[in-house]
Parts: structure tokens; C-alpha cells; sequence
């Protein structure tokens, strides 16, 4: 097992194993890149995305490569470029937006900046008929956002498709011992553009020969197997949170080695109402070795007094280490260390522009003391979120965990405006709950992305039968998102939030005043601290 104790050497040995065919996507900016990257999998296809300065490797299981849009114009003085014509020479290319006016500029034609520039929705209209275009109405909508146009294409090149706008929509080269070659001026990853999954799944299966068998059920076969290659007979420690990822990735952990697993589940006080001992049981009846930590105590007096909240992060993220580093201690023989990074937290932490790539650290426990010096344990690390939870579902892990709405790391720490005590949390606790049990019970927990309740510093008079009242204020937030990075607030129905107010007013003795944000990130964001 000695090959696979480093890293780098672990993670190509996982990667080998999770898939026997693969299409790269190169990353040149764009904001819409993930985005192609989903598209691609949920057409049941495994891909990676890599910087595009990154050299590509052309392993047996690489079957075509994806050009990304980019924020950059072409004929920037330091515009990303790569050597489409070697890619070429040996797979199928497919570039989109940026990657489309590249592959027209580095084969000889004009690209120039566009009298009607088209940002938003257009008409596509199909001038010949194609591969890619198989099975897509003549006239269909698509997305556009670009500055550039592309003016002449070069010799042995065809245009597919045009819009109003602009005379190059969609083109291929023709050209005898090359391998297809395909540009698209429009982002078929969007939703806005109505066939647009159907042009990537045409590329994919009937350009680049993929078979579309990358399922949840041969992942966790594969990656299992991987797991049990890698670790041996070894034992691995992971922090679990009783969210998504950790628990997924400690499952697929236990399946691969059982009880040399050993989780460690800190409870630090500030989860939601029964979460801790519901989050227990889930384990339990899941069979996996998880040890809880009643450190609640601890983190009320290393918070006490304190209301800064990068102030209170950082207080309970070192604790969080604090407790987690002297129960690891108390193991015998643990060299290898379980976490639940998925693939954005990689994607995020690479830089397109420079020139090294340099991965998050511990990132779903906040990072952990360098002196552990320990081998990770990533099985997740080239999943999306939505991947996590249909991996999950095949795992047999209870949907009420797997689609719980995101919580954030530090807890109800940053629900609490202000210092945090014991008696605030309580507070919150019973309020957050009857918040939460009310979207479930009103069916409306599943058509908010985040929801959750803020104890607010403000006190404020309030009349309750013939008595004064002078209590706390709380906040109720609800926002619809696809990946929390922009969110607009909920329009939750006027009956609904009265019911909710009216409970908790009348349930949680400290609290008689209720409000709504209506606020959406930007500029606000999703929590208040």
C-alpha cells in the first residue's frame, strides 16, 4: 500500500477509480463554468475542470474536451490561451462562447467587438443540419452573453446556426484526419437556453462516444473499492456535523473499512432544537462508529462576553479544534484523516489566472491543527452537492437529513446578534423550530432553498393580556437560491408568516415581536453575521 500513502498519488488512484471515461473542461473565468460541469453529469458523464494554463493529460479514459466562456475578450493583450489544434489533432473539442471565438482566432478567422452585443435570451435558428444539432427544433431560444462576435470564420469551417444578431451562432471544422471540432457562441449549460442539454448530450454520446453509465450505484462500488485501497488496514478520524457531506462521506468511509472508522460528533451548543440527539440516532441506525461530545459548557464560556462575530467565529472554530484534537488523542493509531470536501470547495480554491493550484484545507471543519500531520480521506471530492444527496439516497441515508436546508458552520452563533449565552440559544432553539415546523406542515420547506430565524439585540414593549412586556425581537428569513452564491428573499404567503408569528409569540416566553427580511444577497447576505 506504500503507493498510495502520498497525496498526489492517492488522489490520481482515487480518481482512476471512480470512472473509466472522463471530459475535461478548461476553466477560463467564466461564471458559468460549474454550470457546465453539472450539465455534463447529469447526462450521467464524469468530468473534472482544470485551469485552462494547466497542461492536459491525455489518459485512456479522456474521451473530449470542453472550452469554458470567459470574462476576457479574445484580443486582450493578455487574453487565456491554449493550443486547441494539439487538442484537436487527438479528441473531440467543443468550445463555448470564449472557448468558440478562440478556436475562430487561433485557426485564422476575425473576431472583433460587436456593434449588437447580445446579453440574454435569443432565437436560435439551425442553417445545417448536424450531429449536434440532433434532435434540436430548427428555431429554438438560447442564452447569450458576449461582446465579441466572430466575423469570418476560417477555411474549412461550417456555420450551423445564426440568430438575428449575429451571423455565427454555432460552427464546425471540416477537415479529413482531425477530430470534430464544434463552437458555440450561445451557453448551452443555462437553463435559458431550451436544448441545450441536448446539444451537450449530443456531444457527449454521439461526438465523443461517452456511454452516460456514471451513476450514484457505481460510484459508491468504485469508490469503495478505492477506499479499501487506500486505507488498508488502517484507521481514519473524521469530525461529523450531521450535515450532508460529512455524514455521506462517513458512510461510504464505513462501508469500505466498518468500525475503524471513528467518528467524533461535538455538540457545541448551538445546533438546532434536538439536533444533536437526533443526528445521533440517524448514526446509529446507520451502524456507523460516531462518538458524541457534550462540549456545550465549554463554548458558552469561551463565548461568553464576546459579540463581534468574525470575534465569535474564529472563538468556535478554535475550539471546535480545542475538543476535536484532545478526542483524537484519546485514539490509538489513527493515521488518516476523513472529510467531506466535495468538488466546489476544490473548484474554488484554483486559481484560473495564476499559475499553481493550491486546494482549501479542512474545510468542512474549519481547519484542523497542522501538527495532526495527517493523510486525508476525501471520497466526496469530485461530487457536486446534488450528486452528495443522490449518493446518499443510494446509500440508504434518511432524505429528512439529506435535504435539510443548509446551517451554517459556526451554528446559531451567528443567528444570535450580539454576545451568545445559553439562555439566547434556548430562545432561538424553540423559535427556529416552530419556524421550521411550520414550512414543513404548510408545504413549504422544499420550495425554500435556506430558511432560518435570527435572535435579534433589540428588545421592544409588547402587550400580553393585561400585562407589559419588554422582550426580544426575531427575524425570520427564507430565501430561494441554486447555489447560495446570489439568493432572493421568499414571497412566503401572508397567512403563513402570521401563523408563524402568532406561535412563536405565544410559545417562547421571551420573545412578543416578529418580523421578515425581505432583503436579497447582494447586496444583503443570506445570514446576518
Amino acid at each position: 500500500m506504500k503507493g498510495y500513502r502520498t497525496c498526489a498519488n492517492r488522489i490520481l488512484y482515487l480518481r482512476a477509480t471512480i470512472m473509466t471515461e472522463k471530459i475535461l473542461i478548461l476553466d477560463f473565468g467564466s461564471q458559468y463554468t460549474q454550470l457546465i460541469a453539472r450539465a455534463v453529469r447529469e447526462a450521467n458523464v464524469y468530468c473534472e475542470i482544470i485551469p485552462f494554463h494547466k497542461p492536459v493529460e491525455y489518459s485512456p479514459e479522456l474521451k473530449g474536451i470542453i472550452l469554458s466562456g470567459s470574462p476576457f475578450s479574445v484580443n486582450d493583450e493578455k487574453a487565456p490561451n491554449v493550443d486547441i489544434r494539439a487538442m484537436v489533432a487527438r479528441l473531440p473539442v467543443l468550445g463555448i462562447c470564449y472557448g468558440a471565438q478562440l478556436t475562430a482566432k487561433n485557426f485564422g478567422g476575425r473576431v472583433e467587438k460587436s456593434d449588437k452585443r447580445e446579453y440574454g435570451r435569443a432565437m436560435l435558428q439551425v442553417e445545417k443540419s448536424n450531429v449536434l444539432f440532433e434532435s434540436v427544433p430548427s428555431h429554438s431560444q438560447v442564452w447569450m452573453s458576449h461582446g465579441d462576435t466572430i466575423l469570418d470564420l476560417p477555411a474549412n469551417f461550417d456555420i450551423l446556426a445564426t440568430t438575428a444578431s449575429i451571423p455565427v451562432a454555432a460552427f464546425e471544422k471540416i477537415q479529413e484526419g482531425h477530430q470534430p471540432l464544434f463552437g458555440l457562441q450561445f451557453h448551452p449549460e443555462v437553463y435559458h437556453s431550451e436544448h441545450g442539454k441536448r446539444i451537450l448530450r449530443n456531444f457527449l454520446m454521439e461526438v465523443c462516444g461517452c456511454s452516460g453509465d456514471w451513476t450514484p450505484a457505481h460510484f459508491i462500488s468504485d469508490t469503495v473499492e478505492s477506499l479499501k485501497a487506500q486505507i488498508g488496514d488502517r484507521k481514519v478520524v473524521m469530525a461529523i456535523s450531521g450535515g450532508v457531506d460529512s455524514t455521506v462521506a462517513a458512510t461510504l468511509i464505513s462501508k469500505a473499512i466498518g468500525p475503524r472508522l471513528y467518528g467524533i460528533f461535538v455538540d457545541n451548543g448551538l445546533l438546532r432544537k434536538n439536533e444533536f440527539t437526533q443526528v445521533m440516532e440517524t448514526y446509529r441506525q446507520l451502524d456507523l462508529n460516531v462518538k458524541g461530545v457534550d462540549a456545550r459548557e465549554h463554548f458558552y464560556t469561551k463565548l461568553a462576553g464576546k459579540s463581534s462575530p468574525e470575534e465569535k467565529r474564529k472563538i468556535i472554530g478554535g475550539t471546535f479544534i480545542e475538543v476535536f484534537d484532545r478526542e483524537a488523542k484519546e485514539l490509538e493509531d489513527i493515521g488518516l484523516l476523513g472529510q467531506g470536501t466535495i468538488y466546489p470547495d476544490v473548484i474554488e480554491s484554483v486559481s484560473v489566472h495564476g499559475p499553481s493550484m493550491t486546494i482549501k484545507s479542512h474545510h468542512n471543519v474549519g481547519g484542523l491543527p497542522d501538527h495532526m500531520h495527517m493523510e486525508l480521506v476525501e471520497p466526496l471530492r469530485y461530487l457536486f452537492k446534488d450528486e452528495v444527496r443522490k449518493v446518499g439516497l443510494e446509500l440508504g441515508i434518511p432524505p429528512e437529513m439529506l435535504f435539510r436546508h443548509p446551517f451554517p458552520g459556526p451554528g446559531l452563533a451567528i443567528r444570535i446578534l450580539g454576545e451568545v449565552t445559553e439562555e439566547k440559544v434556548a430562545l432561538l432553539q424553540e423559535a427556529d423550530a416552530i419556524y421550521t415546523g411550520a414550512l414543513k406542515s404548510f408545504g413549504l420547506y422544499d420550495k425554500v432553498w435556506q430558511a432560518g430565524a435570527i435572535l435579534l439585540p433589540v428588545k421592544s414593549v409588547g402587550v400580553m393580556g393585561d400585562e407589559r412586556t419588554y422582550e426580544y425581537t426575531v427575524a425570520l428569513r427564507a430565501v430561494t437560491s441554486v447555489d447560495g452564491m446570489t439568493a432572493d428573499w421568499a414571497h412566503l404567503p401572508y397567512d403563513f408568516l402570521g401563523h408563524v408569528s402568532s406561535e412563536i409569540i405565544n410559545q417562547v416566553r421571551g420573545i412578543n415581536r416578529v418580523v421578515y427580511d425581505i432583503s436579497s444577497k447582494p447586496p444583503a447576505t443570506i445570514e446576518w453575521e
